[in-house]
């Protein structure tokens, strides 16, 4: 199950054949979901009218914004697919989460690297939230954009990265120097860890280099979204002024 207007928009956009069914809450004929509607009929794609308690459950009581629809999984990216990804790429950015298990920051990430331009997300096949309603919903389409690869060795993928030129830049506090004082203009992937537990010592240690983020208020850490958002847009940033 999706839900959500950008969710379902961007499921419309990209690949309709997965969407079986459609359920839309009795009596919403507005302009915000009147196009999606018509786009839905267009394809012979059915419809159905429910009450609120029908979507509210089906939704576990998350904002489902009047429709949700039930839908074919996505295409699974794995390891195998990483050189097809890499060779589409002009710049090639990898976004890479390590231990990132909240559905909510997944989807929150995903968003991120949508807006920045990511090639690909990379996460392990354990210890990783799954790409489920509420991050799909979160992701406001991003879902259906970016490609998000799940690799059973995750240190092992990164040493098979390095060798094709990618430059694994991972963020910790203890780093010797910040974001803004490194070089971010290769190829390369940022890395980020779980939120208190930081990246497993393994990843770690596999990074070509260690970054953090400058802290001046009394707060350790941010969100992980909010500091892949800001990792991500500084390699944009330096990208462009290069």
């Amino acid at each position: 199950m999706i839900y959500g207007i950008h969710a379902i928009n961007a499921v419309l956009g990209t690949d309709p054949a997965r969407i079986i069914e459609v359920m839309v809450l009795k009596g919403r004929q507005d302009e915000r979901l009147l196009p999606i509607l018509n786009q839905l009929q267009q394809y012979g794609i059915t419809i159905v009218q429910v009450g609120r308690k029908t979507l509210d459950d089906k939704a576990k009581g998350a904002s489902h914004q009047g429709i949700l629809a039930r839908v074919k999984p996505a295409k699974q990216f794995n390891e195998h697919d990483l050189d097809a990804l890499l060779s589409k790429a002009e710049q090639p950015l990898f976004l890479v989460l390590d231990g990132v298990t909240d559905p909510h920051n997944l989807g929150a990430c995903l968003r991120n690297a949508d807006a920045a331009g990511v090639t690909a997300v990379i996460v392990p096949k354990d210890r990783s939230a799954q790409l489920n309603a509420t991050a799909s919903k979160v992701a406001c389409g991003a879902a259906e954009t970016v490609p998000l690869v799940r690799v059973t060795n995750l240190a092992r993928t990164m040493r098979e990265m390095q060798e094709k030129g990618i430059w694994f830049v991972g963020t910790a506090g203890e780093a010797t120097h910040d974001i803004y004082q490194a070089k971010l203009t290769g190829p390369m992937a940022i890395v980020m860890g779980a939120e208190g537990e930081g990246m497993r010592r393994l990843t770690r240690e596999t990074c070509d280099e260690l970054i953090s983020i400058p802290m001046a208020g009394s707060v350790s850490s941010l969100n992980v979204s909010v500091a892949t958002g800001i990792c991500l847009f500084e390699v944009v940033r330096q990208r462009r002024s290069a």
